[in-house]
C-alpha cells in the first residue's frame, strides 16, 4: 500500500491555515515540482512564516503518480468524500485527505491539462444559499484569484457536471454501463468542492499543459502570491490582475472511442452557434448549441467521458 506524505510549516503567531496540493491527477506533476521547491526553500530557511500554517502535499494520489496516469483506480478529482467502505485506491486517499482539508480554511490545488491552452484558475459559484454548493466567502475566492498571476477565471463547474451526470443517466437509462462511466450524483465534487463544503476557501490552478516547461513557475508563483496575500510570508503585495471570465454551461460525453474532433481544438477557442466541432462514430456531427468557448477539449478521452466542455464570457473577474 502507498503512503501520504504531508509537510506543514507553523508560525508562532496565529493566522491563517493553508493547505496546497499537487497531484490528484498522477500524470500532472507541475504543482509537485512547484511545492517541492517551496518545501525546501522553507527548510534552508529561505523562506520564513510569519503566521498561520501552510502544509504542503506534493503528491495526492501516490498510486496514479507511480502509473503516470491521470487515474490510480478511477477519477480521485471527481468524486471526493470519505467512506467507511474503501473499495478503491482512491477511497483510502479520500479518507486521509478530507480530514487534512478540514483541518485548513484555504485551498490551492494544483493540476495541468491535456490539450494546449494558457493557464486559468477554476472559481467556485457565486454566493448562494442552493442545495449543491452554497458559498459565503465567494467575493474573498475572487479577490485571491486575481492575484494568482494568470488572465482567466472560470466558473460553473458543479452545476456543468451535475447537467451532464443528468445526461448521462438519461442516455444509459435501463443499460448496463461499465465502470469507466460515472452516473454517481456527487460527480464533480474533487478537492475543491469538498473544501468549500467545510466552510473553507478553495481554488483550482490549472498551470497549463502537462508537458509546458512553464507550468511549474505558474504553480511556484502562485504558491509565493498565495502566501503573500493571506499574510503568510513576508513580500510584496501581488498585483491584482483583471481577468478575462467565462461559465461552463454544457459538457459533451464521448460516446465512442472513435468520436473525433475537426481539428485539435485548443482550451478557449472561439466557437460560433452551429459551428462543427466534431463526429460521432455513427458519423453524426456535433456542433455547438450557442456562441462561446470550448474548454478541456481531450481527444484521448474514453466512451462515456468528458469529451469537452463549452462555456460562455462573464463579467464576473473584471
Amino acid at each position: 500500500m502507498h503512503s501520504f506524505q504531508a509537510t506543514q510549516f507553523s508560525a508562532v503567531e496565529p493566522g491563517r491555515r493553508l493547505l496546497v496540493t499537487g497531484a490528484v491527477h498522477g500524470n500532472e506533476v507541475c504543482g509537485t515540482q512547484a511545492i517541492r521547491r517551496l518545501i525546501a526553500e522553507f527548510e534552508r530557511d529561505e523562506r520564513r512564516l510569519l503566521r498561520g500554517c501552510v502544509t504542503f502535499v506534493p503528491i495526492c494520489n501516490p498510486l496514479a503518480y507511480q502509473k503516470q496516469q491521470r487515474n490510480g483506480d478511477r477519477n480521485l478529482n471527481r468524486r471526493l468524500r470519505p467512506t467507511n467502505e474503501p473499495k478503491e485506491f482512491e477511497d483510502h486517499v479520500a479518507n486521509w485527505l478530507c480530514p487534512l482539508m478540514a483541518r485548513h480554511e484555504i485551498l490551492l490545488d494544483l493540476h495541468s491539462f491535456q490539450a494546449n491552452g494558457k493557464p486559468f484558475v477554476m472559481v467556485g459559484p457565486e454566493n448562494n444559499d442552493g442545495p449543491l454548493q452554497p458559498v459565503r466567502q465567494a467575493d474573498e475566492e475572487v479577490a485571491w484569484a486575481k492575484v494568482l498571476g494568470v488572465q482567466r477565471g472560470v466558473d460553473g463547474w458543479l452545476d456543468t457536471y451535475a447537467g451532464g451526470v443528468a445526461q448521462r443517466r438519461a442516455r444509459f437509462a435501463g443499460r448496463e454501463v461499465g465502470s469507466s462511466v460515472d452516473l454517481d450524483e456527487q460527480y464533480g465534487v474533487g478537492s475543491t468542492e469538498y473544501m468549500r463544503s467545510t466552510g473553507g476557501m478553495a481554488l483550482t490552478l490549472e498551470c497549463g499543459q502537462h508537458q509546458d516547461a512553464k507550468a511549474p513557475e505558474v504553480a511556484y508563483q502562485a504558491i509565493v502570491n498565495t502566501l503573500t496575500h493571506f499574510g503568510l510570508i513576508d513580500g510584496a503585495v501581488p498585483a491584482v490582475h483583471s481577468m478575462a471570465g467565462l461559465r461552463l454551461h454544457h459538457v459533451e460525453d464521448k460516446q465512442h472511442v472513435d468520436d473525433d474532433f475537426v481539428k485539435p481544438w485548443v482550451s478557449f477557442d472561439r466557437v460560433a452557434e452551429g459551428e462543427l466541432i466534431g463526429h460521432r462514430a455513427s458519423g453524426e456531427a456535433v456542433h455547438a448549441p450557442v456562441a462561446g468557448c470550448i474548454v478541456f477539449p481531450n481527444s484521448k478521452a474514453q466512451a462515456g467521458q468528458e469529451w469537452f466542455y463549452l462555456a460562455r464570457d462573464i463579467e464576473r473577474f473584471r
